[in-house]
């Protein structure tokens, strides 16, 4: 059973009247394939946010940002600066950014917090923005199945685990956890569309909304931009990634569409409302 934190603070669409949308994106995995990839799509990512800035009311962060994350006490992953630059602009200016996240980079602290002013969570979330209902997360480890994941997640978030592996220098540590990293997405991150009876996100929607509504779940992990409808009036979108698509979903307070920041070839698979 998933431990879904509950948020119902409200978040307004009132503020300012220039700023009325709310935008979600997910698994960038910076860091591969390689250096110069990265910081291309790095860079992409930091114009994304500048063109977003004048009507973001939030900005949603849902996992994977990074292909991989490790906080030491003294010492964080070397790079990245373009990007952390652009959301500490974010933040002190007022916006309000979330940071969920992934299996990818699961291992962060107060770093996110402290240096970059980010709300982070480790757990979907259910909140009202505007008058509709929200379950926002990663997506990782729900639905049916997939035990053997589950229980990794479980000991890879434990503390002790955690303890361990903090001990290992961070030339050592860093590489290790990297090699890992790599084979995880390998293994467990497959991009073709299943089927609605077979896909996980989409069945553990289904299981939610027969507790109670949602008008939108919003997750990431899959790396497919989708629109699928899960039930009446209740809409499920997977954000995509920012390796292949360039896709994000937008909320303007009354539709949750998908769209395209650098229009690549669409996914194969993607239902409209």
């Amino acid at each position: 059973m998933v431990n879904t934190p509950l948020d119902l603070h409200k978040s307004s669409f009132s503020d300012n009247s220039t700023r009325k949308k709310v935008y979600f994106l997910s698994d960038a995995h910076l860091g591969i394939p390689d250096y110069h990839s990265s910081l291309k799509r790095e860079k992409l990512l930091v114009k994304w946010l500048d063109t977003i800035k004048p009507y973001a009311v939030e900005i949603y962060l849902l996992g994977d940002i990074f292909d991989f994350w490790f906080e030491y006490k003294k010492v964080v992953p070397k790079g990245y600066t373009r990007l952390f630059g652009k959301l500490s602009e974010l933040t002190d200016s007022g916006i309000k950014v979330y940071y969920f996240t992934g299996n990818h980079d699961m291992w962060t602290y107060q770093y996110f917090e402290k240096e970059l002013n980010l709300k982070v969570f480790k757990n979907p979330v259910e909140k009202y923005i505007g008058d509709k209902y929200f379950m926002i997360g990663h997506g990782d480890g729900l639905g049916p199945d997939d035990k053997s994941y589950k229980i990794m997640k479980k000991i890879f978030q434990n503390k002790i685990s955690r303890l361990i592996f903090s001990f290992f220098h961070p030339r050592i540590g860093i590489s290790l956890a990297v090699f890992f990293s790599r084979q995880s997405r390998n293994n467990n991150v497959g991009e073709d569309f299943k089927g609605e009876e077979k896909e996980r996100l989409i069945l553990y929607c289904k299981y939610k909304l027969t507790k109670k509504h949602y008008d939108f779940f919003v997750f990431g992990h899959r790396h497919l931009p989708l629109t699928i409808p899960v039930g009446k009036n209740s809409l499920y979108v997977n954000t995509g990634d920012w390796i292949k698509a360039f896709s994000y979903a937008v909320f303007d307070g009354e539709k949750l569409k998908l769209e395209y920041f650098k229009p690549r070839k669409k996914a194969a698979h993607v239902v409209s409302p």
